[in-house]
């Protein structure tokens, strides 16, 4: 046995004693699988190819995709994908978050997709207007179908503080457009005097920032409702060759898996472009997330936990790594998920036409269920009552009013167990508590 393997086992065995004595259940043959490929993943090449399924990725990305679900994040992604237009738009789409870690992520909160968009074009003016084109086709194209409801749309920066509906919006912070904004082109807004605002979708186009499209769905697959995102990282390709992101940075790859073999070439033109610091840049950005999962008001134990597991299997804390793994099929995380659908379900019925009052009333169903398989005494009956109002509220609510303030209390009280499950096993270790109370300071 090398020095290595030698290593690997002993870490293996110090995440087996530390799951045995916080009752974590552990797949150990999955354990040992992973510890060892992850220590193993060396070579020339950080992008790994499945030539069975034509899906790539970073090599220690792939190891936690299952390529079963394949076929279904495929489905879901004709819903969400930009078209290529040959010799203007290229395209390469990929999963992300959760959903590009379908073998160790049971509970995913959302299915969430990536898509880098390079657009050739003689001057960036010319790309900016592609985009801003390219972009409100899309919306309009996707508004709603059998089992798709467009939600939102998030397209360039608000050019000075308006006051939308309820909210003061700060200057130069994202726009988010409504279907009936994208189709009329344009927000209306008030400034801080009360005078009319109107912001013109052309008008914005030239700082595009943020670019994102969210829509609820039905998955057929796993019989319920779903938020499906699609994240945008853009580029405008000169006619000299050179690239540059229309947000003033390129994405790194450490956290996607590419659904489609044809798309490698656009994949590799573009990453070419990555800065040499991107692994570095992109852990010191994961970091931050973490500070602001577990500091301040909103902690979020369960995020911090996602992000922490992508810094340590990328800085080689991997025994670190395989322990967080290992929580999240624990049957308490998937109150995570519960977390998640329950803004599904407002959404789905404060912002959709498509789906109706039973196929909501079902996804509140399977929530109230899945409570019951996980929790036991005063937290169950605690969240189940906040989902029972929940349920009369959806009921009774007549078409065009928005639900009221159970959505937000039924959320807080999973959060509340997420965060105390989340909290007790990952500061059990101590070098995970040791680091979490470092961001802390």
């Amino acid at each position: 046995m090398t020095k290595a393997q030698d290593k690997t086992l002993d870490a293996r065995n110090r995440i087996v004693e530390s799951a045995n004595r916080l009752g974590v259940q552990l797949n150990e043959l999955e354990l040992e699988r992973w510890m060892n490929s992850i220590t193993e993943a060396t070579g020339d090449s950080d992008i790994v190819v499945d030539k069975d399924t034509g899906v790539f990725g970073h090599k220690v990305t792939m190891l936690d995709f299952d390529p079963q679900q394949l076929a279904r994040f495929r489905a879901i992604g004709k819903i969400v994908e930009f078209d290529d237009i040959p010799g203007v738009v290229e395209t390469a789409l990929a999963l992300s978050g959760s959903a590009a870690q379908s073998k160790i992520q049971t509970y995913p909160g959302d299915c969430d997709y990536f898509e880098r968009v390079n657009i050739i074009a003689p001057t960036r003016t010319e790309a900016c207007e592609i985009l801003a084109k390219i972009m409100r086709e899309k919306a309009l194209n996707s508004l709603s179908g059998s089992n798709y409801q467009l939600i939102e749309l998030k397209f360039g920066s608000y050019p000075q503080e308006v006051i939308r509906g309820e909210q003061t919006m700060r200057a130069g912070s994202p726009i988010s457009w409504l279907p009936n904004d994208i189709a009329a082109g344009q927000i209306e807004a008030i400034d801080e005097k009360g005078n009319p605002v109107v912001i013109k979708w052309d008008s914005i186009a030239q700082d595009p920032g943020w670019c994102k499209l969210d829509w609820v769905i039905a998955d057929a697959v796993r019989g319920q409702l779903s938020n499906a995102s699609n994240m945008l990282d853009v580029t405008w390709e000169a006619p000299d060759g050179v690239i540059t992101p229309l947000d003033g940075y390129l994405d790194g790859y450490f956290q996607e898996v590419y659904l489609d073999a044809e798309s490698a070439p656009i994949f590799s033109k573009l990453v070419k472009q990555v800065s040499t610091d991107v692994m570095d840049d992109y852990v010191a950005q994961l970091e931050k997330e973490v500070k602001k999962c577990v500091k301040g008001e909103k902690l979020n134990y369960g995020k911090a936990a996602k992000r922490l597991y992508n810094i340590f299997r990328l800085n080689g804390r991997y025994e670190e790594a395989a322990f967080l793994r290992e929580l999240f099929d624990e049957p308490a995380a998937l109150l995570y998920q519960v977390h998640a659908l329950v803004r599904t379900v407002q959404e789905a019925r404060d912002k959709s036409s498509v789906f109706d009052i039973e196929s909501i009333l079902n996804q509140t169903d399977e929530l109230i269920v899945s409570v019951v398989k996980v929790l036991e005494g005063e937290e169950e009956l605690e969240i189940v009552r906040h989902l029972l109002r929940l349920y009369r509220s959806l009921c009774r609510q007549e078409s065009g009013t928005p639900l009221g303030s159970e959505v937000e209390i039924a959320q807080a009280e999973v959060m509340k167990i997420v965060n105390n499950f989340f909290y007790e096993k990952m500061t059990a270790l101590p070098t995970i508590k040791a680091y979490i109370e470092g961001t802390q300071v």
